[in-house]
């Protein structure tokens, strides 16, 4: 007899979801979503939920895509999905322990979304589950152990990768909501309810594995999404002449494939390049769903009318210079160091190039200027936690002054009012931030970033190299976060530092924290000080060598005047730990270039 294939789809909100049980099949590949992949989810929904002025607004659904499965006693096996479940699942986790950590107690529906009982249908009895649960060994219980939280999250060690992506996707989570709902419980519990009841999914079942495979096999390999673009691209057909028809297929065809090439979302695309080119209420400003409206209601003011293939000529420049933006290089293609720089450190963030499409003309010195204005900025408002919302309007509202800069003069006049200004005004709030910075408090990838621009303005400073100009060469796999006060201490190590009850607390502090290359980290192990003093004095990082030894060369050389500043130390306790945190939070105003107060 032949085998039954029925397929069943449902289109469902994620509080629907999950008031179903799931789990991935032990064949399945592990979790590898990175820190970026998840933040970009997190930050495209909130952008969809929130306005410019970060209250949270009425708006259409949003949909999410497909999870394929077949359900087997009452449990829904993922075949496809399993990457983008196991982020919604830790989004729910991390808001509850967030919630806790407010003060707050969570929610027993947001309770009910991580754990509750089916029905065992051999026994009729209740068996209590976790909503999703990982069946390929690499996973290592990671989402019981969040779940059930037998011991705080930052102890829970990363065996595999899989288990490191998990926990590093659940910490970028929990920064996400201390950036956005930092002390506001009430508004994380308002964001989980728009979250949990406006993104949908579409569930689609079959009857078994099998069945589930062939689904997935057709949905990756012969789906065919709509172009974002259409609407536009069949405005601009009404507005040419048949005669022209082929050219403007080709000028499309332009920036179709710069924008493929970038991996870009086309409407984000067009709303960036509305912001900076043209005047909008920034306080409103302009949503995905109005684009092609406001397209419509602004033919004249952007050439459509009158020169719709002119109109698609300036498309394809910022479409090909928005291709460079986010790889790191300026619009004509040139490796640019501030743009790489804002890629470690931003992660999914692309509101920088509102500002970088409206300058996309200033030459070369001029756009560096900028790009290293950029980079100080964005840094300052993360450090301090500034919504992201505000980079989006702050950024369109300065964009219609910046088209009009075209003297060096001019541009400190702008970066002076503009950029200067809101960081003085953020100041202390700095000064707070690093105080405060530690593990726990920013995700791995730029924490790495904020070591790695310490430790190479030392060096760029010391040796005057353009050697030292690339942050690269700071952040690659070959250069290790080392913890001076080791992770996982010898048993002697613990019990001899002078504040044993606290030693977490100090283990995950930037003070304890330093770049150190891999061979060297691997030697020194989890040692007490002593024992990695001379794995530091190895090291080639003068900001590393410095915990041990301060360099000396000559008399006022440029090397002795970049270490003037930092200390050596002769023991490692948590004095020195606060000690280094101070002198690491000072070198951090002049890194970033901080103003003083306002």
């Amino acid at each position: 007899m032949s085998e039954s294939f029925k397929i069943e789809s449902h289109d469902l909100t994620i509080a629907d979801i999950f008031k179903d049980f799931y789990s991935v099949p032990d064949f399945q590949r592990e979790y590898v979503w990175k820190p970026e992949n998840v933040e970009k989810l997190l930050q495209d929904v909130h952008d969809e939920f929130y306005n410019e002025d970060g209250r949270l607004v009425d708006g259409p659904e949003y949909f999410l895509g497909t999870i394929v499965g077949c359900k087997e006693g009452g449990i829904y096996q993922l075949i496809d999905g399993q990457q983008r479940m196991t982020t919604l699942y830790l989004v729910l986790c991390a808001a509850r322990d967030t919630l806790l950590d407010m003060g707050m107690q969570p929610s027993q529906v947001l309770e009910g979304q991580l754990t509750s009982a089916h029905l065992d249908p051999k026994t009729g009895d209740d068996i209590k589950r976790h909503r999703l649960t990982l069946q390929y060994e690499d996973s290592d219980d990671i989402l019981e152990k969040i779940v059930i939280k037998p011991a705080p999250i930052s102890s829970i060690k990363a065996k595999t990768d899989s288990v490191k992506n998990i926990l590093n996707a659940y910490y970028t989570i929990t920064s996400f909501y201390k950036e956005n709902f930092d002390q506001k419980p009430d508004e994380l519990k308002k964001f989980i309810a728009a979250f949990t009841n406006r993104i949908k999914l579409i569930r689609i079942v079959t009857p078994s594995i099998t069945n589930a495979l062939k689904v997935f096999e057709t949905i990756n390999d012969r789906g065919v999404g709509l172009n974002a673009m259409d609407l536009l691209k069949n405005l601009l057909f009404m507005k040419t002449s048949s005669a022209d028809y082929p050219k403007l297929k080709q000028k499309w065809k332009a920036i179709i494939d710069s924008l493929d090439e970038s991996g870009e979302k086309p409407l984000r695309f067009l709303r960036y390049y509305i912001m900076a080119n043209h005047p909008i209420d920034y306080h409103k400003s302009i949503r995905e769903d109005e684009i092609y409206e406001w397209f419509i209601n602004n033919t004249e003011r952007c050439g459509i009318d009158k020169d719709p293939i002119g109109f698609c000529e300036e498309l394809i420049e910022c479409a090909k210079a928005y291709e460079n933006f986010v790889v790191g290089k300026s619009a004509d293609g040139k490796e640019n160091r501030f743009l790489q720089n804002i890629m470690l450190l931003g992660g999914a963030l692309r509101q920088q190039n509102i500002l970088l499409i409206a300058a996309r003309k200033l030459d070369a010195g001029q756009f560096d200027k900028l790009c290293c204005a950029i980079e100080n900025l964005i840094f300052c408002y993360l450090i301090t936690r500034e919504p992201t919302k505000s980079f989006e309007r702050n950024f369109a509202k300065w964009s219609s002054e910046l088209l009009s800069v075209q003297t060096e003069q001019q541009l400190d006049d702008f970066l002076q009012k503009n950029f200067i200004k809101d960081m003085a005004e953020r100041s202390s709030r700095f000064d707070l931030a690093l105080r405060e910075l530690n593990t726990n408090s920013m995700q791995q990838y730029r924490l790495k970033y904020v070591l790695a621009k310490l430790t190479q303005h030392i060096e760029e400073n010391a040796w005057g190299s353009p050697k030292y100009s690339q942050l690269n060469g700071y952040t690659d796999k070959s250069v290790h976060i080392e913890h001076v006060l080791p992770q996982s201490p010898e048993a002697s190590v613990r019990e001899t530092f002078d504040k044993p009850a606290q030693y977490n607390d100090y283990i995950v502090k930037l003070g304890n924290l330093t770049l150190l290359e891999k061979t060297i980290n691997t030697s020194i192990s989890n040692g007490a000080y002593d024992k990695k003093i001379p794995g530091y004095k190895q090291s080639s990082f003068l900001l590393t060598k410095s915990i041990a030894e301060k360099p000396q060369i000559g008399q006022n050389t440029s090397l002795n005047r970049a270490v003037q500043d930092l200390v050596s130390f002769e023991t490692w306790d948590s004095a020195s730990i606060e000690k280094r945190q101070q002198i690491l939070g000072s070198l951090a105003r002049k890194v970033w270039n901080m103003p003083e107060a306002a």
